[in-house]
């Protein structure tokens, strides 16, 4: 939600005035709402211009990070984000009355989707509960049911714009933690103190415009770093450890007391322990272990994973987790077959609308504004080849005796596994998904030559 938005609904005016008051600090700053930039505030004396009015908060202050739309108040003293809520219903309520294409929910693993209505109103009740100090409480995979989706991948956006909406976050971060971690919907923070180092807080601004990141996936994305550890405490003996080990099927035990580590026992460690002095304790075996924090980027740590074997993780709440070289092929290894088959599966397309297709009848269907200037079919995108073939004037130059809508609708599904794939998302695929894929492929054998 931006500036821009409310000033089209008519909710806002040109010039109309903003106040920033810190009654604890005794100050008020003065700005007012702009048409310039499409919609943003105006600092005033300074006449500067933000469109975030996060940032705009910040720079009035001179330090600090702020919720820009709590922050600025109208006269009357209603603030920005108040007016933003008031938008938020009129444009659920707006599609509410209007029907949906029925979509058959198919055999997906994962709860439909809420509808829109739906979505806001938990939004809405989640940010009620966390201004009461009662913080709803989720799965990673729950919250992403909401939107009907089984794993992170171009629907993080749409989640962190839709939390911002509601200036509500996710402690910890659901973008660096594994799909069946809990969290929390809490309401961001409002003002941090000088000293604190946060730069403004541009990310609470919901779709104001900001820099597209890609971040990759972190250390807690793998399911065994945010999990229970097996343990033992310093004070066990070194047969309890060895029976531990072997239990489990483990190559290494960290070794906790309370919540400190104080390193790991390993086979190897063991062995060495033992060469040394025969008659050894736990102590003895005990060697260091490298310990990193689950929000730390996943390849960052591999070089010394690769080196160690195993790496202890330290969560959001100060638990203790595991991540092992294991951990991560198998996380990333199941996912080779898929990768491979949609690479078949685009070259297939390709040569399909290459084959049957005149350039400029793809390019009126894939670029008709010109904006793009395709001049080659190499510069075709998986979705492109979704446009093309969803095209029923296209579709009847195929002549497949097949149903367009159930195809491309399958196709669809394939292109959001694809998006995964090619955004090396470590959660796991549908468990039906390398069969989707395989099943557009055969399709595409049997029918291209046609």
């Amino acid at each position: 939600m931006r500036i821009a938005d409310l000033l089209a609904a008519g909710l806002l005016t040109d010039r109309q005035p903003l106040t920033f008051a810190r009654k604890k600090k005794g100050e008020r700053h003065q700005a007012e709402v702009t048409h310039e930039q499409g919609g943003a505030i105006r600092l005033l004396p300074s006449g500067r211009i933000y469109r975030s009015p996060s940032t705009a908060a910040h720079v009035a202050v001179g330090y600090g990070s702020f919720d820009g739309w709590t922050a600025w108040q109208l006269d009357g003293g209603r603030d920005l984000d108040s007016v933003r809520q008031q938008l938020l219903d009129q444009a659920v309520e707006e599609s509410a009355q209007t029907p949906s294409e029925d979509e058959d929910a198919g055999d997906e693993p994962t709860t439909a989707a809420l509808s829109e209505k739906e979505r806001h109103l938990r939004l809405r009740a989640a940010r009620q509960a966390a201004a009461e100090n009662r913080p709803q409480t989720l799965l990673v995979r729950e919250l992403l049911g909401w939107w009907g989706e089984y794993g992170r991948g171009v629907v993080t956006e749409k989640i962190e714009t839709a939390l911002a909406n509601h200036s509500l976050v996710t402690v910890p971060p659901f973008t660096q933690v594994s799909l069946d971690t809990a969290v929390q919907l809490q309401r961001a923070p409002v003002e941090e103190a000088p000293g604190d180092g946060a730069p403004a807080r541009d990310d609470l601004d919901g779709d104001e415009e900001r820099p597209v990141r890609e971040p990759g996936p972190t250390v807690g994305t793998i399911v065994s770093a945010m999990g229970e550890v097996v343990s033992v405490s310093p004070q066990a003996t070194l047969e309890n450890a060895v029976t531990l080990l072997l239990l489990n099927d483990f190559s290494q035990l960290p070794v906790i007391a309370g919540r400190q580590l104080k390193g790991a026992v390993t086979w190897k460690s063991i062995a060495q322990a033992r060469h040394r002095k025969a008659d050894c304790t736990l102590i003895d075996a005990v060697v260091d272990a490298r310990e990193v924090r689950f929000d730390h980027d996943l390849v960052d740590v591999l070089p010394v994973l690769a080196d160690t074997d195993f790496l202890l993780v330290r969560g959001a709440r100060g638990e203790i987790g595991i991540l092992t070289v294991a951990d991560v092929a198998l996380a990333y290894g199941t996912q080779a077959t898929p990768f491979l088959l949609i690479g078949e599966l685009d070259r297939r397309l390709r040569a399909v609308i290459t084959d049957r297709f005149d350039l400029v009848d793809v390019t009126a269907v894939c670029d008709r504004d010109g904006s793009r200037r395709l001049t080659s079919f190499d510069q075709l995108t998986f979705g492109d080849y979704l446009s093309v073939l969803g095209n029923r004037q296209r579709w009847e130059e195929l002549g497949w005796p097949l149903d367009r809508v159930a195809f491309t609708k399958r196709l669809d599904e394939v292109r959001k596994i694809r998006n995964d794939l090619m955004h090396f998302n470590p959660d796991p695929l549908p468990h039906n998904a390398e069969a989707k894929v395989r099943g557009v492929i055969s399709i595409l054998r049997q029918y291209a030559d046609c």
